[in-house]
């Protein structure tokens, strides 16, 4: 639940800074007029993630055990490589969103009615997208037989309601946080989190008998950390351990973490090297200059 939380935090704060962006440069150039069009954008993409996540979970119901275990591998290990995307990026462009927004915001203004709506719905679209993609793939590994809508979604429902809250103080001025360091520590999390979901992506593809290797096991402590005692349940939700894991499983979760891993502090490090920015991104209030 607690890894689910921090990915609808997020997420959900990476969205909620775009749109606090979008409308407070659009209240400060007097251009109110084009609110309306901002939040239509918002809107469809909201309904869209929605749909999204919807398909993922009812699509494969239905299908052969083995074609579920073999979407659902597939799934994850595509939803790791757009959450890889989407961290490393963060990681560049947290100091620099702000004005990328803005000149897309100019562009779109000047042109078609429907310009600016697009600039919103894919500007929060995408991360939408890539919730209800990595959401529906922690979930699958984490609660496999339960409700879709139990706990592990309760905890990204949490997490994008902090998101928005966090947004809206931020957009009024009254919170600023350290984006850079914000996005850094939970970048490096969820780095730990998506070699879970990809280790349990390749044991699904593994029960889909599409991999081998599903009874060569790396390690089994199965009877030190029993899967339904509370440290199995917490290290099972929060990095998708699992006590029994193959060596396939574990081979994919190291060369995915420990590469990532470095080339992500390296990044970090190489921005820390650059000539200073302010790293506190807030929107100022309504009509302050």
């Amino acid at each position: 639940m607690l890894a689910n939380f921090l990915i609808g935090l997020r997420e959900g704060l990476e969205a909620a800074l775009v749109v606090s962006i979008l409308i407070a440069y659009l209240v400060k150039s007097d251009r109110r007029h084009l609110l309306p069009r901002i939040w239509a954008g918002v809107g469809i993409a909201v309904v869209v993630s929605l749909a999204f996540g919807a398909v993922l979970t009812f699509g494969p119901r239905g299908l052969t055990f083995e074609a579920q275990e073999l979407i659902g591998g597939g799934l994850s290990i595509i939803a790791v490589g757009f959450v890889t995307w989407m961290i490393f990026w963060m990681a560049r462009a947290a100091r620099s969103i702000s004005g990328h927004l803005r000149s897309e915001i100019d562009r779109a203004a000047d042109a078609r009615p429907w310009s600016l709506t697009a600039v919103a719905m894919l500007a929060v679209g995408r991360e939408g997208l890539e919730t209800a993609l990595f959401l529906w793939a922690a979930t699958q590994a984490t609660a496999r037989g339960t409700s879709p809508t139990g706990p592990p979604l309760l905890g990204a429902a949490a997490g994008l309601v902090v998101a928005i809250v966090l947004g809206y103080l931020m957009y009024r001025g009254a919170l600023k946080i350290n984006l850079s360091r914000f996005f850094t520590w939970t970048g490096g999390f969820l780095i730990i989190v998506a070699a879970g979901v990809l280790a349990y992506g390749v044991h699904d593809l593994q029960e889909a008998r599409f991999l081998p290797g599903l009874n060569n096991l790396a390690f089994d402590v199965s009877h030190i950390i029993r899967p339904t005692s509370w440290i199995g349940t917490l290290l099972k939700g929060i990095f998708n351990f699992s006590p029994a894991t193959t060596k396939l499983e574990a081979a994919a979760w190291l060369l995915y973490a420990v590469p990532t891993l470095f080339l992500f502090l390296r990044k970090i490090r190489q921005r820390t090297h650059t000539p200073p920015r302010p790293a506190a991104v807030g929107a100022a209030p309504a009509g302050r200059n």
